[in-house]
């Protein structure tokens, strides 16, 4: 078995003959036909060859689809830095406003001199 390298003149033998028997199944029996067959045998190799099957196919799934990544989130944490991150801008705005408010209530000493 060990003559069976890719790149040996065995190895391209035993390919050439793969194909060749491909090709004449193609032929004689039709395209969908060889595909059930090639399916088959390779279940069938799969049964008979592997050992651990559940394990061979849970690696097999895990390198096709790689598990994602979960991120954990705290809802307390998240609501309450919302919240303080709201109440702040709140506090800003109120006191924007406060500051713009009490500048018009007071009016300048300069209009009340124009007054008299």
């Amino acid at each position: 078995m060990k003559d069976f390298k890719r790149g040996t003149p065995a190895f391209g033998f035993l390919a050439g003959c793969i194909f060749v028997i491909l090709g004449i199944l193609l032929m004689t029996i039709g395209f969908w036909k060889t595909v059930l067959l090639m399916v088959l045998f390779a279940v069938g190799y799969f049964l008979g060859a592997v050992n651990n099957k559940g394990a061979f196919l849970k690696d097999t799934v895990n390198r096709i689809v790689p598990e994602k990544k979960s991120i954990t989130i705290d809802m307390r944490e998240t609501l309450n830095r919302e919240q303080a991150e709201a109440y702040s801008a709140w506090k800003q705005e109120t006191e924007k406003t406060s500051e713009d408010a009490d500048s018009s209530d007071h009016p300048s000493e300069t209009s009340k001199n124009n007054e008299e």
